[in-house]
């Protein structure tokens, strides 16, 4: 009986033993022609294999630099794409920079900044201040649901100056204009609460009623 721990070490274990018994006989063949059209063969038994792979963008692509790490970077043969370096596949992802949104800021979201910018390109008109004015509502929404209290209008006009570099300023004008949608949707569930609980409370009555006639 032949142990794991005897074998030749997996280079890429979700491809399998079978597949990595292959690409080790692939490179033992005497010629390139032939090595190479074995090759073809492993990565389209690779791809036949795992099949989820198609869905990926140049699947074709990834499968050949599969190959090539099965082969432990050691493949000599004709490959449709140039293999990847050691270093290059050890080379670590460049770090990702962090959003734009930070500190006192960051619970705005990043669909905030997007609005800015649309408003920004806006020419000065009717279309421009309706946008400023539901992008200053829900900056509202925002930092109440964050921060679970009440904000000034002064803080959002404030937030929003200083998140468009000053070029959307509402210091000028007294206050916000209420959401119709948001305060009409809160309207109606707390109407649909009330008349829940009234229908609850009537059929309690009637349910102690016909117990009491049935006595």
């Amino acid at each position: 009986m032949e142990y794991n721990t005897k074998r030749t070490q997996l280079h890429m274990p979700e491809y399998g033993r079978i597949i990595q018994n292959l690409v080790e006989r692939c490179k033992e063949l005497s010629t390139k022609e032939e090595r190479s059209e074995m090759a073809v063969a492993i990565v389209d038994f690779m791809g036949q294999r795992n099949p989820q792979l198609r869905d990926e963008e140049n699947y074709k692509h990834k499968l050949w630099d599969h190959l090539f790490i099965l082969s432990n970077y050691d493949l000599d043969v004709d490959a449709p794409y140039p293999f990847p370096t050691i270093e290059e596949l050890q080379e670590k992802p460049k770090r990702m920079e962090y959003p734009k949104l930070q500190g006192d800021f960051k619970f705005y979201g990043k669909s905030i900044l997007q609005l800015i910018d649309k408003a920004i390109e806006l020419e000065a008109g009717d279309e421009k201040d309706a946008l400023i004015q539901v992008i200053a509502n829900n900056m509202k929404k925002s930092y109440n649901v964050y921060n679970k209290e009440h904000v000034q209008d002064e803080v959002i006009f404030r937030h929003l100056k200083d998140l468009s570099e000053n070029r959307l300023d509402l210091t000028g004008i007294d206050s916000l204009e209420k959401s119709k949608i948001y305060y009409a949707t809160n309207r109606n569930n707390k109407t649909g609460g009330k008349s829940s609980t009234n229908q609850n409370n009537q059929n309690k009555r009637r349910n102690f009623q016909h117990n009491k006639n049935r006595k």
